[in-house]
């Protein structure tokens, strides 16, 4: 297949590149590098720098390019930063969504894979979330991200682009040789954050520690990128086999809070940095972990690497090959 993966230059979306090659497709990666880096793409796939947000760039790549499927991972992912700026988010996350699928309508492309949050649901009124939970967007981010999905729910109705949707619990690890991983610009994730502490033996800031969970501090479902991605190749697959609308959690239905995260990188790098407790960010929840019954079952999903361990100690190759 031919597939188009916009914001490939980033994190995950330098992962999926490298498996869609590696499985033997065809790949064009799109990506403004305003928040990407070059050096992550693949050099076996076609690159076109370009905005999502420019309708003329992305009609003269439909034009140019006969693609089977669009993976959309191009967008802001900062909860805090849509706090400050929601106008940032709703453009550049909704607007580009909206632009491919038009394009994508135009040229008779059926399949849509979107990258989206586990943060739609909100405040959780049960946990583990399941997909039928009530979406209740706190932030900007989340907004853009529900905003999307509804987008795509229309676009199969009337113009027949399926699409997978699949909502993220937080995405975290680096390949297990520690050679692709993640840096954002800046580094809004607990994980990287605190390996930067240990590699730089500074404070690390962390960010509330009067929640209503067992140690105070907040609690997440973390997902490792390499079987984050095997969730994509599985929806492809579901696509392919029956054209429809999906929605999926990835996850491991278990979640750890942040000071054990914190603990674990302590271990793994062998460094006691300083922890130093900041207030609340705003538009985070206490606790968000993930039902995963339903895609274990549609797509007999199994997280093979999603345990603390693995992420973090893979997470450590990579952060310390980059200060080395």
């Amino acid at each position: 297949m031919k597939i188009l993966v916009t914001g490939g230059a980033g994190y995950i979306g330098s992962f999926m590149v490298k498996r869609l090659l590696d499985d033997g497709h065809s790949v064009v990666v799109v990506d403004s590098l305003a928040r990407g880096h070059r050096e992550k793409i693949d050099k076996r796939a076609d690159f076109f720098q370009g905005d999502l947000l420019d309708k003329g760039f992305i009609k003269k790549l439909f034009k140019s390019n006969k693609f089977d499927t669009v993976m959309h991972f191009a967008s802001c992912i900062a909860v805090g930063e849509s706090m400050k700026d929601p106008g940032l988010y709703f453009q550049n996350n909704v607007l580009s969504s909206l632009y491919l699928l038009d394009s994508m309508h135009e040229h008779d492309v059926k399949y849509f894979i979107f990258s989206s949050t586990g943060t739609v649901y909100g405040t959780p009124k049960e946990l583990p979330i399941p997909e039928t939970h009530d979406t209740n967007p706190e932030n900007p981010y989340a907004e853009s991200k529900l905003m999307v999905e509804r987008i795509l729910h229309w676009y199969f109705q009337i113009h027949g682009i399926g699409s997978a949707v699949l909502r993220y619990f937080n995405a975290a690890g680096a390949s297990l040789d520690g050679t692709l991983g993640e840096s954002h610009d800046p580094e809004t994730h607990l994980i990287p954050n605190a390996i930067k502490a240990a590699l730089e033996k500074t404070e690390f800031h962390l960010f509330g520690d009067d929640y209503k969970t067992r140690d105070g501090s907040a609690i997440r479902d973390y997902i490792h990128v390499l079987d984050l991605i095997e969730a994509h190749i599985l929806t492809l697959q579901k696509l392919q086999e029956k054209n429809g609308e999906y929605i999926f959690n990835v996850g491991t239905g278990r979640g750890h809070t942040n000071k054990e995260v914190v603990q674990k990188v302590k271990e793994i790098s062998g460094v006691d940095f300083p922890v130093i407790i900041k207030d609340r960010r705003e538009g985070d929840v206490a606790e968000t972990v993930a039902d995963t019954q339903k895609i274990q079952k549609e797509l007999n999903f199994t997280p093979k690497h999603s345990d603390l361990n693995t992420i973090i100690n893979s997470a450590w190759k990579y952060h310390s090959r980059q200060k080395s």
